[in-house]
């Protein structure tokens, strides 16, 4: 997934009821939270190994921060807030299986798991995901972000 993390994050928040403290922040940020990753892969690891094998893309990884962080944020009175945020991460990386791979197996297994591997066709990586067939679940999930921006309930303009 190149593109449509944001906008997934986006069609979460606006698809779960209303009444969650911070929804659409705890959605869109989960949404890209992973890719954080990107800093250290360029800036420091100088692209040495798949950032999707940082700690970050890993779903055990996850697991025990949300054991941690969901009962504390329950007692802060967030619980919602961070179920949102942990689904909006679970989003990304189930996203990123269609053709990113993600280390499901870990820490048992050091495979990257994805539905269809895009062959590198073209002379950039982001040339041959963009004309693959996959890319189309990003506009996909672009298509569903716009229709439900454009639909969304309009707040009466307030008088001055």
């Amino acid at each position: 997934m190149l593109t449509a993390h944001l906008p997934s994050g986006y069609v979460l928040a606006r698809l779960l009821p209303k009444g969650i403290p911070y929804l659409m922040p705890a959605a869109l940020i989960g949404s890209v939270f992973p890719d954080l990753d990107m800093i250290w892969f360029h800036l420091i690891d100088d692209r040495a190994f798949h950032h999707h094998r940082y700690s970050v893309h890993i779903p055990a990884f996850w697991l025990a921060v949300a054991a941690i962080g969901l009962p504390l944020a329950a007692r802060l009175g967030y619980f919602r807030t961070a179920l949102v945020f942990f689904a909006a991460i679970l989003m990304h990386l189930i996203l990123d299986t269609i053709s990113g791979g993600i280390l499901w197996g870990a820490p048992f297994s050091d495979h990257l798991f994805a539905l269809v591997t895009v062959p590198a066709d073209y002379s950039h990586w982001v040339i041959s995901f963009i004309l693959h067939w996959t890319f189309l679940s990003e506009l996909v999930v672009w298509a569903l972000a716009l229709y439900l921006w454009l639909t969304r309930p309009r707040q009466a303009p307030s008088a001055a």
